[in-house]
């Protein structure tokens, strides 16, 4: 097969605009692919389609998907490379179209963007099937033409590595528990001779004096891991690493705060910042990205039981701070007060935590963009140029004493785990109960909630557990590589 894109002409009654693969293919068939879209109605609108079958021996299926205007560019209301995104959407359209006609490849018209087309490509063909007896059939697509070949092997990276998180979400908990999920991560780092993991037992948490994380996971029957890889790819292994940290919960039932059962099987994604920087950090290492990082992955299941947390207990984090959990649905928090805590012995350059971490962020921005609470605004720069470039937005939340107010003014601890007016500013609340934790002054705190799973609103991603922001945190990680600032 072969998916070819043309871009929408001003006029409605104006001649496909090919892109140059396009061109040289209708070249190639005399003309007969521009005579037949000409023959087919009005000109294809962004992400509409056209298949032509028996043009060409070598490409017995091709489809021709609409690119939206030539040279959009950055839409300054959107946020992100409207070229990008129109790209990825029309690639994902044409390559699933392939795979609908059951052939087995599919080359890939570049678009004038290689990894964006690339990135459309696999990520759109994606499906989590482990489970079924009964697989859609496995397309492979390729780049048409070898020109942007290293373009195209870097889209294909950033999408693999977003389809790592997405398997690792979608996975149900009995599948993905916290041993299995560090050791998958660890499987996947094997072949790099810069990488080491190591997987800490509940002991080595309880040395540590992770009295939080702690108090989350003895609730379950699955006991706690803490994952911590380090990826040396600076050129000194002593200069200074950007810290990835991600919440592992593998399963959330809520606790005693019991979630309602309608819905409760998504929270076996709720380990979605763990899978998030895990997988960037295994996309870092593909690319080979030079410098250092270090993820940490507190992980555990959240259940209710007989030895789990209740409503009112006081528990102790690394720091030393108390904290009363007034609803033991708000876990989260616990399990990163404490890895925070331990992120700082690594004198990092910065420090980023991605986390599904409340209800309230997804009330907030729904699907369009990942919440970022921070205190430094060169990371916020790095942080939101990078999601212009992946079509993985974020947004800048605050970090308001206000917040934090509502959160220190607490009975019986140094810190409540909710804020005291209940639902008002659920995810700044979060934010705030986090930033007790944080002495770091470039730190980012990633609420991932909303962007979670799709359902139809990021057209490249079928519906289900999304891997969202990973493309974000490896090209944040890569324009960090390059940038000199201390």
């Amino acid at each position: 097969g072969l998916v070819l894109g043309v871009y929408s002409s001003e006029k409605d009654d104006a001649a496909a605009q090919f892109t140059s693969a396009g061109d040289a293919f209708d070249r190639l068939v005399s003309g007969k692919l521009r005579a037949l879209l000409s023959l087919c109605g009005p000109p294809l609108k962004k992400g509409k389609t056209r298949i032509f079958h028996g043009l060409h021996q070598d490409f017995p299926s091709v489809v021709v998907v609409g690119l939206g205007k030539k040279s959009a560019g950055i839409n300054e209301q959107e946020n992100w490379n409207e070229d990008k995104e129109n790209i990825r959407t029309a690639v994902a359209v044409g390559c699933r179209q392939i795979q609908d006609l059951e052939i087995p490849c599919v080359e890939v018209d570049p678009c004038g963007d290689a990894q964006a087309a690339a990135e459309g490509a696999v990520l759109g063909l994606h499906e989590y099937n482990e489970l079924k007896q009964k697989k859609k059939p496995v397309v492979t697509p390729q780049l048409h033409g070898s020109a942007d070949s290293e373009a195209w092997q870097k889209g294909v990276i950033y999408a693999e590595g977003q389809n790592l998180a997405r398997y690792l979400m979608e996975a149900p908990a009995n599948y993905i528990t916290p041993i299995k999920f560090a050791e998958h991560v660890e499987h996947k780092l094997r072949s790099f001779s810069n990488v080491k993991v190591h997987i800490r037992p509940e002991s080595w948490i309880t040395t540590q004096e992770m009295g939080a994380f702690l108090s989350v996971a003895k609730g379950s029957a699955e006991p706690p891991i803490f994952l911590e890889i380090h990826y040396s790819g600076g050129a000194n292994t002593n200069d200074s690493p950007l810290v990835f940290v991600g919440k592992g919960v593998t399963f959330d039932s809520g606790g005693i705060s019991l979630k309602p059962s309608s819905g409760m099987d998504a929270m076996r994604a709720d380990m979605g910042g763990a899978a998030t920087v895990c997988s960037a950090i295994v996309t870092a290492a593909a690319l080979n990205l030079p410098l250092n990082i270090i993820g940490l992955a507190p992980l555990c299941e959240n259940m209710p039981s007989g030895k789990a947390n209740k409503p009112g207990d006081v528990v102790r984090a690394k720091n030393g701070k108390t904290i009363q959990v007034d609803n033991t649905d708000a876990e989260g928090r616990l399990l990163l007060a404490d890895a925070l805590c331990y992120a700082h012995n690594f004198n990092a350059r910065a420090i980023v935590n991605a986390a599904t971490l409340t209800g309230a962020m997804d009330v907030a921005l729904g699907s369009a963009a990942t919440g970022v609470f921070t205190n430094s605004s060169w990371l916020w720069t790095h942080l939101y140029e990078a999601s212009i470039l992946t079509g993985d937005r974020v947004w800048r939340m605050p970090l308001f004493e206000h917040y934090t107010k509502q959160i220190t003014d607490c009975p019986l601890a140094d810190v409540s785990n909710i804020g005291k007016y209940s639902r008002a500013g659920g995810a700044c609340t979060a934010a705030a109960f986090l930033k007790e934790f944080v002495t770091a002054s470039h730190w980012a705190h990633l609420d991932i909630a909303g962007v979670m799973s799709n359902k139809d609103e990021v057209p490249y991603l079928r519906k289900g557990m999304a891997g969202r922001p990973t493309r974000t945190l490896v090209e944040f990680a890569a324009r960090l590589s390059q940038d000199s600032h201390n």
